[in-house]
């Protein structure tokens, strides 16, 4: 369908508000932050017309930027949609708010950089349609955030909290990595919506129920879970903002 990767945007904005921050010079802070919070709101918008193109035409996948089928794609769907909506909306309020929290902070373009990064990274997770796209965005998350909680880097708390989260972290990315390489071995294809087609219909088999306990895995250390949520309370140390 015609703008099918209208979705790339809004993740393709934030990571260049994220290069614009990085290069800059400390004096153009404010206006490197202006612009993060212009791709933000570029990203929300973009978020509402795929909100309506759900409403109008139902689910839908964008085409393979890849290789041999597998790459990035963008997938519309009422989780993705609702998701996309919701980062968003949460990453603009977060942007602004970082925009003044950090005001006449010495490194505030890094921290612009390193959001912009972190929330491009979480909005293309949530619109991945491929395995490939839902791995790499997963991780890219992680380091980002890594990134942001070690904007202090001698405060001590900061740096405990940010060696947790990065071990919790990895175990995560064994886990789903584990369960993209099952899931493609039993279905034979790294897409999400064939994989959910043939799952609906039982196909699958062993390989499949073992893809889920390891994404269950996945899920569970990423949330910060009982009894793996230790670094949640250590984060306080970062920016307001990270928090």
């Amino acid at each position: 369908m015609p703008f099918d990767l209208l979705p790339f945007a809004a993740p393709l904005a934030l990571l260049l508000s994220a290069v614009v921050a990085f290069v800059a010079p400390p004096r153009s802070a404010g206006r490197t932050a202006r612009l993060a919070e212009a791709a933000a709101l570029l990203s929300l918008g973009i978020a509402a017309i795929s909100a309506i193109v759900l409403l109008s035409h139902g689910p839908v996948d964008s085409r393979v930027i890849g290789l041999a089928g597998a790459g990035f794609t963008a997938r519309i769907d009422p989780v993705s949609v609702t998701l996309a909506l919701l980062v968003s909306f949460v990453g603009w309020v977060v942007v602004r708010y970082a925009a003044t929290y950090l005001d006449r902070e010495p490194r505030h373009g890094a921290f612009t950089g390193w959001l912009c990064v972190t929330l491009a990274s979480v909005l293309l997770l949530v619109l991945s349609g491929d395995l490939v796209e839902l791995v790499l965005a997963w991780i890219a998350t992680s380091l980002g955030l890594h990134r942001l909680l070690l904007f202090y880097p001698d405060r001590v708390a900061a740096q405990r909290a940010a060696r947790k989260k990065f071990v919790t972290a990895r175990a995560a990315d064994a886990a789903l990595i584990g369960a993209a390489v099952l899931l493609a071995l039993a279905y034979d294809t790294t897409s999400i919506t064939a994989i959910l087609t043939a799952a609906r219909d039982g196909a699958g088999g062993g390989l499949a129920v073992a893809a889920a306990g390891l994404l269950a895995i996945a899920a569970l250390l990423k949330s910060a879970q009982f009894p793996l949520h230790g670094w949640l309370t250590e984060v306080m140390e970062a920016p307001t903002p990270v928090s």
